[in-house]
């Protein structure tokens, strides 16, 4: 690929890896134009504003405060990060529920062994020995770590099935899209990390403050949004309107699908995609969550209702006065309608939740397809960056499925651009 020196660096994708990128590339001096399809920066991280008041995030996502990449990029008091509370409620299989306070930050506090039903006091003794092992590695030494599936290494580690079953089987399998727990288990030890460290938290008025706040930093014009492109072409991108656009380097700051389109040689990726849908409802009045921010999980084998939440009793503006948002996550693939979908959820929240929920109403529902990317065992940490000469790619699907390496290897190709 023969670079037009004078020409701008073309970064394909306004997501978080691609904003990241053109962020340390202006701070360095270098001239970046970036391209996006989307009629708004964010990528998968994108909230929508309701003619009646309410925002919705395009997913049930949080930030993780202590990721180290996070850290470095955002300015958490501009973004007035409201935090969820550590813990949750939990929905066991026979249908009663237990809450668990800091299960990962307090784990004995959390784990009572007289009081809760999730597993035994050698189950929750193995929390503590978890919290302390964490705690002694940095993030990259734990992602470097061998990894086995998370299902075996819990197993391996101890726990019973019945703590498996209704606390990491819920709690871990929404994080990552992924209830079977076939997700690398280095990856489930920086996750468990980041928990233990942080704070799940939301942007006051919604997720797409994180990349907004970044575009704000570019230069005006920077950023060309509904902007298709169609091919690569040498050193040149060409758009899907036929206009060629000159670059002294292109950056891919795409998802695997859309790498695959780009670069056919590059192939689809092998292990697919993880695929969520989020439904909201309505309630009427006071929260169903009654303003405990916390977490609701369904531990039931076979619900469409992984996991709930009441977004406004964290972050109020996500909600009109008088209202609460019910945000509700179904992980894969059911095979049913949005309408049939919603349908069987609400019959679900009814029987989860009481006959109030009847009186909920269906708002909106987003089926993410390319949600977040398969990270089974074995698979390196990071793929490489630098395709060819002039060419490189960044974002989690590079990486590992997280915010932090969509920043993380963002930063990486920058850097290596402006070394040259």
């Amino acid at each position: 690929m023969t670079a037009d020196s004078s020409a701008p660096i073309v970064i394909v994708g306004a997501g978080m890896a691609g904003l990241a990128c053109a962020t340390w590339l202006h701070r360095a001096g270098r001239t970046v134009r970036v391209l996006d399809a989307a009629d708004a920066v964010g990528g998968r991280v994108r909230t929508d504003a309701t003619p009646d008041g309410f925002l919705l995030d395009r997913g049930f996502q949080v930030l993780l405060t202590d990721y180290p990449e996070a850290r470095r990029m955002f300015d958490y008091k501009a973004l007035d990060l409201r935090a969820f509370r550590s813990g949750a409620v939990i929905r066991l299989p026979n249908g009663a529920e237990t809450t668990l306070q800091n299960p990962l930050q307090r784990p004995l506090a959390a784990f009572s062994a007289l009081v809760s039903p999730i597993g035994s006091l050698s189950d929750k003794l193995r929390i503590l020995s978890l919290v302390r092992h964490v705690q002694q590695h940095t993030p990259e030494e734990l992602l470097a770590r061998p990894a086995t599936d998370t299902l075996s290494f819990l197993r391996r580690y101890g726990w019973s099935e019945t703590m498996i079953d209704n606390f990491f089987r819920p709690f871990f399998g929404g994080v990552f899209l992924d209830r079977g727990l076939s997700t690398a288990s280095n990856f489930f030890e920086f996750v468990f990390q980041q928990f233990v460290r942080g704070k799940a938290s939301v942007p006051a008025l919604g997720m797409q403050q994180l990349p907004e706040q970044l575009a704000a930093r570019l230069p005006a014009g920077t950023i060309q949004l509904n902007t298709a492109v169609g091919a690569l072409e040498g050193s040149c991108v060409r758009l899907a309107s036929g206009e060629v656009l000159a670059a002294t380097a292109v950056v891919l700051a795409v998802d695997g699908p859309a790498l695959a389109r780009l670069l056919p040689a590059a192939g689809a990726p092998a292990a697919g995609s993880r695929l969520t849908t989020n439904t909201y409802f309505v309630a009427e009045g006071h929260s169903p969550g009654r303003g405990d921010g916390l977490l609701r999980l369904n531990a039931a084998p076979g619900a469409l209702a992984h996991n709930v939440s009441f977004p406004a009793d964290v972050a109020p503006a996500y909600a009109p006065a008088g209202r609460a948002l019910v945000s509700v996550s179904t992980h894969g693939d059911t095979g049913l309608s949005e309408a049939a979908l919603a349908v069987r959820l609400h019959e679900e929240l009814i029987a989860w939740f009481g006959p109030n929920a009847r009186q909920w109403r269906h708002l909106r529902s987003y089926r993410i397809a390319h949600a977040l990317p398969p990270y089974p065992a074995g698979q390196p940490v990071q793929q490489p960056l630098k395709l060819a000469e002039g060419l490189y790619r960044c974002g989690d699907w590079a990486a590992y499925p997280s915010l932090n390496a969509a920043l993380a290897t963002g930063r990486q190709v920058a850097e290596a651009i402006i070394a040259g």
